[in-house]
């Protein structure tokens, strides 16, 4: 287009002041405010101006684009007035998915958070003493309720030259993530020491944080020992000197090395450490505080699993399989947790009145055995059939829509959130397909559903996994398919 005709297209855009004394735009300005509405404007304006410029109007879509400019208007304010963070309707049969904030709370979750969050709290007060009291009191009671009914009453304390806070007791604190409880845990028993882990742990994870950085800010000393894929109990042993300070152990609950591997047995690592004097600290990840063999996923360690082989302090998350909000959890001997306690850090990674209540109230489920109470374990439990005659109900539903093409495939569910990598379960999968449109095209008509429809795409089909979705939600996943 010629300089000459953008600039006529140019010359034809309203000023603000002039869109902002238009009657539709006063009466969003009384209602909204006048900074608002005049952003709103600006923006809308700024788009036409790029436009003209990307030559992507003429002048006759210049003019229709000025006739509903006000609407234009108040559709922008209204979105920029509008939550960001919004509920949507996971469909991917990704049960921990880190992208759509992992665990889904419950019900009685959500109410103890509403009771805590409205008024006065004991937070950091002793009801019973009248005076100030400690904040993880309220979670570490039920942990150790769980410990016991498990069989861990308490661990060895292995001397280290102090006075154990509670010989053979277990306690636990909450920080506001996994991350954050590794290097807390790190800072407070080998700052300016050695830690040994294997090479084959040094995992990376999420969003590009990787364990070795994650040591280095805790100022200890990575000593890295083995290979990536086999390292022995020997390449521990031979490490260990005068500046060593605790042996490290990082589950790998992100991906799986197989083939030509070898790693310690954790009883091992507990021998020598106690052999050496000298912590243990295993990076778990996920979690999990039930045994997950019963709902079909092998070869993932619980938190009672390691406690119990003698590990000393364990680090986990509480939105992973745990089921709970997002915290890191550190679990273990009472006087190593203590000193983890009384690090200045510990203050400054610690979580709210918020987090407490939503991690006591999920973590009452368990202490109830009501464990499909917990949504993301209920999740884990549905079976293939339950998923597939949902499936099937709700692709009855859409055969009535003659641009659809609606099949029932088998398929995989996976845990997701950086747990159980290698584990599946079985499932029932709609496989939609549209006549005009394609897979692409279908999976960002549902996104822009309401509330968004989060789906995934494999072989130029829609997938949806309704393992994920929520029976109270089938419906809107229907209404959203019909009307497309």
């Amino acid at each position: 287009m010629p300089s000459s005709a953008k600039s006529g297209l140019f010359q034809k855009l309203p000023s603000t002041d002039e869109l902002l004394g238009q009657p539709r735009l006063r009466m969003l300005v009384e209602q909204e405010g006048h900074v608002a509405v005049a952003e709103s404007v600006r923006a809308v304006l700024g788009n036409l101006r790029r436009e003209i410029a990307d030559n992507q109007l003429d002048s006759e879509k210049l003019d229709l684009a000025l006739t509903g400019i006000s609407a234009s208007v108040e559709r922008h304010l209204r979105k920029s007035l509008s939550y960001a963070l919004r509920p949507v309707i996971n469909a991917t049969g990704v049960i921990l998915h880190t992208n759509l904030g992992r665990a889904p709370l419950a019900e009685a979750v959500l109410d103890h958070i509403r009771q805590t969050a409205l008024t006065y709290s004991n937070l950091e007060f002793d009801l019973a003493k009248g005076e100030r009291g400690k904040r993880d009191v309220h979670v570490d009671r039920l942990f150790r309720k769980l410990f016991e009914d498990f069989g861990i009453a308490g661990q060895d304390t292995a001397r280290t030259g102090e006075t154990p806070v509670s010989p053979f007791s277990v306690s636990t604190i909450v920080v506001n993530n996994n991350a954050a409880a590794v290097l807390l845990a790190l800072n407070s028993l080998a700052e300016g020491g050695e830690v040994i882990v294997s090479r084959g742990e040094l995992v990376e994870i999420g969003g590009s944080f990787r364990i070795p950085d994650v040591m280095a800010k805790s100022q200890a000393t990575l000593r890295e020992v083995g290979t990536t894929n086999r390292t022995r109990i020997e390449d521990y042993e031979h490490a260990i000197n005068e500046r060593t300070r605790l042996l490290l152990r990082v589950h790998r609950s992100n991906f799986a090395i197989t083939g030509f591997t070898e790693q310690p047995a954790l009883v091992e690592l507990v021998g020598l450490a106690r052999r050496r004097n000298l912590p243990l600290l295993e990076d778990l990840g996920s979690g999990a505080l039930i045994d997950l063999r019963s709902v079909g996923i092998n070869g993932e360690p619980s938190v009672f699993d390691s406690l119990r082989a003698g590990v000393n302090l364990v680090t986990y998350s509480g939105d992973k399989l745990l089921g709970g909000p997002q915290a890191g959890i550190i679990s273990g001997r009472a006087d190593l947790v203590a000193r983890l306690r009384s690090n200045s850090l510990f203050r400054a990674l610690r979580v709210d009145k918020l987090t407490y209540a939503a991690l006591e109230a999920t973590l009452l489920a368990y202490v109830k055995r009501e464990h499909d109470a917990v949504p993301a374990l209920r999740m884990m439990r549905i079976s293939k059939d339950e998923v597939a005659a949902r499936a099937e109900a709700l692709a009855r539903q859409l055969r009535g829509n003659a641009k659809l093409s609606v099949e029932l495939i088998d398929g995989e569910s996976v845990i997701g959130g950086g747990a159980a990598p290698t584990a599946t379960l079985p499932t029932r999968l709609l496989a939609v397909t549209h006549r005009d449109l394609s897979a692409d095209e279908l999976c960002a008509k549902l996104r822009e559903s309401a509330p968004p429809i989060i789906a995934r795409v494999e072989e130029g089909r829609v997938l949806l996994d309704l393992r994920t979705v929520f029976p109270e939600e089938e419906a809107r996943v229907g209404a959203a398919l019909q009307g497309l």
